[in-house]
């Protein structure tokens, strides 16, 4: 009998929620995109070490849209999960739905992305203030100094906690330089859902309000360092001006061998996916793991847990990326 409902809710797509426990868990990840190869490399290995500690992980991804998240999660909860691991799309939008957790006691992980004014369990990521930094003080001690620097910023997405906070990291290093008048910001926006072509439409607003003389384009990601550096190269500038990242994409990595990007941060997404699965599936089972911080999140001081970055260029692209396994060098070329 037990067989045949089994069988029936595995039809429904119950089957892990009908058959939870303690010993094994279910756990749901909500993404906000997998369309970028960061998400991608994030939820196998996610997936991988719950599966090897004995739980269930269902993904869901929302290609960036704050409705369908919700709708995401609110279905995650009705199916029972023992635990809601969410990477927001919107870290505001996302409020209600982890309000829907609360009442339904389903403790809830922000997985990179703080989600804010609501109670979460725990906040798991990078020290994204070190990102920002790590982009600031390597296009700064690159700057003309015989001379007034000319500087382009493009930041992320604007419903993204984290680009305030590498926007954050980035003025402790620049802000003083620009105060001083030793740079000059030429052009500045953010790129909506980090999209690549606003990257790209942000450098050729810069280039046609500034002209070509342009020392360093400070980029938050390597996506949208992807899009500026396509206008530049249509420019015939690429490699002649400094642009920062983040993520090693191998599409980064990849433009910094042949010299157009000239450094991103690589952020050792297996040790946070790792770390991310082994909390939750902790969680699920009614401990408590150890934080190493909090960071208010207008609600509570949440309990977090932050992995170090390594600022990447050239110079170390083999020692840290190649040497991690999280890109070959032959792919590099």
């Amino acid at each position: 009998m037990k067989t045949r409902l089994a069988s029936a809710l595995l039809f429904l797509g119950f089957a892990a929620a009908a058959f939870a426990s303690k010993e094994k868990p279910v756990i749901g990840l909500s993404l906000d995109t997998l369309k970028e190869e960061r998400w991608q490399r994030d939820r196998d290995t996610f997936t991988a070490e719950a599966q090897k500690l004995g739980a269930t992980v269902i993904v869901q991804s929302a290609n960036s849209d704050d409705t369908r998240q919700v709708r995401d999660v609110e279905s995650l909860i009705s199916r029972g999960v023992d635990v809601l691991v969410i990477v927001p799309h919107n870290g505001e939008a996302m409020t209600r739905a982890v309000k829907s957790a609360n009442d339904a006691k389903i403790p809830v992980i922000a997985y990179d992305r703080l989600i804010k004014n609501c109670a979460i369990d725990y906040y798991l990521s990078f020290d994204n203030v070190k990102v920002g930094e790590a982009q600031g003080s390597y296009a700064a001690s690159r700057l003309p100094s015989d001379r007034k620097a000319r500087l382009v910023r493009i930041y992320g997405a604007p419903t993204d906690n984290n680009a305030k906070m590498f926007k954050q990291g980035q003025d402790n290093i620049l802000g003083p330089l620009i105060k001083a008048g030793k740079v000059e910001v030429l052009h500045e926006d953010w790129a909506l859902d980090w999209k690549p072509e606003n990257g790209k439409k942000i450098m050729n607003a810069a280039i046609t309000k500034a002209g070509r003389t342009i020392d360093a384009v400070v980029v938050s990601n390597d996506g949208t360092a992807g899009g500026a550096i396509q206008a530049l190269l249509e420019e015939g500038l690429a490699g002649k001006v400094l642009v920062t990242g983040q993520d090693a994409d191998l599409a980064a990595c990849q433009r910094i061998q042949r010299g157009t990007q000239a450094m991103t941060v690589y952020k050792p997404l297996k040790n946070l996916a790792t770390l991310a699965a082994r909390v939750a599936v902790d969680v699920a089972k009614g401990n408590k793991p150890a934080a190493t911080s909090t960071l208010d999140n207008g609600v509570k001081k949440v309990p977090s847990i932050f992995e170090k970055v390594i600022s990447v260029d050239r110079d170390n692209l083999m020692s840290t990326v190649v040497a991690d396994g999280f890109h070959k060098a032959a792919d590099l070329k």
